[in-house]
């Protein structure tokens, strides 16, 4: 144990000495990512968080595991929601964890060769194991998380877009168009649906323009929910007029069994609005 705190020690030492010369030996040359920045705060945050991932690496020698990734959880969290590191490669950033650790090897290196007549082999082991198994659990830590905070990006993206690609623009009083542009999955078919209702409710809308000819293609699936929008529409007092149809989707609705009884229908959406005024 004595022994232990002593390598402990000795790598916390040589702890600002391993951030510096990493630091010096990083590869500055890709132009994306944290690491080649030149802003002087931006170099010495990089270098703070290098230091304190040394720092809770090696309680892994003096500290219950359990504790020291509770330490390691928090810095990762921290870590990956810091937008400069959010914007690095995730391969540049398992490198230089990697490097890292090589770093810690070949300190451990210098500590078991100053005390070998003392240390036998199965300790000088030891200690490598734990900084394989912290490190190796950092990395995959830091990959799961950045893809989660990722995912997570990509989903209030997808979520800001699909509100944005089918607005309830308001042409008069009570009437008003709903454009639908692009492709057309489940998850915007069902946002599509609530979206509609609402806002044709919040803005006293009795008549609604829907026009299908930025559609390029849609499922059965989705071919479903958006006549099931216009019965929802119907439900709550609004008439709808569609125009843009493509022959694939009016062949698909047909061989669904779709009915346009109380729906007015035209090829283009001039028409409609002609039709209308």
């Amino acid at each position: 144990m004595l022994e232990t705190r002593k390598l402990h020690d000795f790598l916390m030492s040589k702890a600002e000495q391993m951030t510096e010369e990493w630091y010096e030996k990083l590869d500055k040359n890709d132009p994306s990512g944290v690491y080649s920045s030149t802003d002087s705060l931006e170099i010495e945050k990089l270098k703070g968080q290098n230091f304190a991932f040394h720092e809770i690496a090696f309680r892994i020698l003096i500290e219950e595991e359990c504790e020291v990734m509770k330490r390691m959880e928090s810095w990762i969290l921290e870590t990956t929601s810091d937008p400069a590191h959010v914007g690095t490669p995730i391969e540049f950033i398992i490198r230089e964890f990697m490097r890292t650790r090589n770093v810690y090897f070949g300190f451990i290196k210098e500590f078991v060769d100053a005390n070998k007549e003392s240390m036998t082999i199965e300790s000088a082991l030891h200690y490598y194991e734990l900084i394989i198994k912290i490190t190796d659990q950092a990395i995959v830590w830091y990959t799961h998380e950045r893809n989660r905070h990722l995912n997570e990006k990509l989903r209030f993206q997808k979520e800001v877009i699909n509100e944005l690609s089918s607005p309830v623009i308001v042409l008069s009083e009570h009437t008003a168009l709903l454009p639908i542009i692009g492709e057309i999955d489940a998850d915007r078919a069902q946002l599509l649906l609530e979206n509609t209702l609402d806002q044709c409710v919040a803005k006293g809308i009795s008549s609604l323009y829907i026009d299908l000819s930025g559609v390029a293609m849609m499922d059965t699936m989705v071919a479903q929910q958006l006549f099931g929008l216009i019965q929802s529409l119907e439900l709550i007092g609004v008439t709808t007029t569609l125009s843009g149809i493509r022959p694939e989707l009016a062949l698909t609705a047909i061989q669904l069994g779709i009915s346009f009884k109380n729906v007015r229908i035209t090829s283009k959406l001039s028409q409609a609005i002609q039709q209308r005024y």
